[in-house]
């Protein structure tokens, strides 16, 4: 099974999205901080894809963890997600996707369904 990491602050959608992927037949760990998300890749990686809010509390970003995945992991798909719109944010890694909140769990289950094949 693929496994995801999902790095969101919002209790409630983390447990909303982490039950969707996973009843799509997806493994996912969760954190709900930048520095969590890194002891997660490190603790209990690798991960298919990570799928990362942009704005966190702490001083580690989603575009940090997705820095990090980039220069780390290179073969690991980065989603990041924010009810922002992206020119509010430093630029984003070129491999790096995007998809704005808020949005249903199917519109990331279509992102991330190819990673599968």
């Amino acid at each position: 099974m693929p496994k995801v990491l999902l790095v969101e602050d919002e209790k409630d959608l983390l447990l909303l999205i982490s039950e969707s992927l996973e009843i799509h037949g997806y493994t996912v760990s969760s954190a709900s901080s930048g520095s969590e998300a890194l002891d997660a890749l490190r603790d209990h990686g690798p991960f298919d894809v990570v799928v990362s809010d942009i704005a966190m509390p702490g001083a580690l970003t989603g575009i940090d963890v997705a820095q990090a995945v980039v220069g780390q992991h290179p073969g690991v798909r980065v989603i990041l997600t924010s009810g922002h719109p992206l020119s509010h944010f430093p630029p984003i890694p070129k491999a790096v996707e995007f998809l704005s909140k808020p949005y249903r769990a199917k519109q990331l289950l279509d992102m991330i369904g190819d990673v599968r094949t």
